[in-house]
């Protein structure tokens, strides 16, 4: 059962929840790719509330996605009940991911629902699901295509909820994850063209580490060879200032001759920019 708290949000917000219940409930037994970010738990929460068991959550492991991002995935099944299950995506052994040209993100997302759709059919479960919402239409999303020929079903973008509004019914299902700082895999690090790596995965992930335990929450780093560009909210700028020989020694032990701090601030997709460009 659902339980709502009260917080001013929108009534159609409420209507689009309603929708995606009714949806789920015709779906009977479903796999989610399950991330453990903000859209994909909602989703597994409320699948979960309406089918039960009938739900299986299942997180992808490889050096692309940051071990922090596993072990909320984990704990966050277990706080909902969900059955839950890891399995390795292998999207690296593809050199056509590896390569990073503009269309990477189509060959990974292949990768990972094809694993999921075979787990799925021993399983004998009726739906693929992802956490997909409104919002993935207005940037550059090329797994989209990979999602539309697997026929892979994304439930939130089909009932029209963005991720403000998932943020705001998180919140008043007190679902933890309501403020979870956005994610995304550690591929989305790198400029088209620059060579995803092991050893660069992890140097970017080690970084990026060393600037959550600063307490700063949401943070990228971009890799531009020898220079590490940091994204971060404009209102923890003073951290990185307050920091800065910490960083400095830090980044330098891992491979950084330059680290540079973007004042533009944090934005999603911003190495989308030379696409529009």
């Amino acid at each position: 059962m659902i339980r709502l708290l009260f917080y001013p949000v929108k009534t159609n917000i409420f209507e689009k929840l309603e929708r995606l219940q009714k949806t789920l409930r015709t779906m009977k037994r479903v796999a989610i790719a399950f991330s453990g970010g903000v859209d994909s738990a909602f989703l597994v929460k409320i699948a979960y509330d309406v089918l039960g068991a009938n739900v299986l959550a299942i997180t992808a492991v490889s050096p692309t996605y940051p071990k922090r991002e596993l072990r909320q995935a984990e704990h966050l099944a277990q706080t909902i009940g969900v059955p839950h299950i890891i399995i390795s995506s292998e999207e690296m052994k593809n050199e056509r991911f590896s390569r990073n040209l503009p269309n990477r993100c189509y060959y990974c997302k292949k990768e990972l629902f094809s694993k999921i759709q075979k787990i799925a059919s021993e399983k004998k479960l009726d739906y693929i699901l992802d956490g997909s919402t409104a919002d993935d239409t207005l940037d550059y999303r090329p797994g989209a295509k990979a999602l539309k020929e697997m026929d892979v079903r994304s439930p939130l973008k089909e009932v029209g909820l963005t991720k403000q509004e998932i943020r705001e019914l998180s919140r008043s299902m007190r679902l933890e994850s309501w403020d979870k700082p956005a994610s995304a895999c550690l591929a989305s690090r790198f400029p088209y063209g620059v060579e995803i790596t092991r050893a660069r995965l992890k140097q970017v992930e080690q970084a990026e580490d060393f600037l959550h335990s600063l307490g700063i929450r949401q943070v990228r780093v971009r890799y531009h060879h020898e220079l590490a560009r940091i994204e971060i909210a404009k209102d923890e700028f003073q951290k990185i200032i307050r920091y800065s020989n910490d960083i400095v020694k830090n980044f330098k032990k891992l491979g950084f001759a330059y680290i540079a701090l973007d004042i533009e601030g944090y934005r999603t997709g911003s190495l989308n920019e030379v696409l529009k460009a």
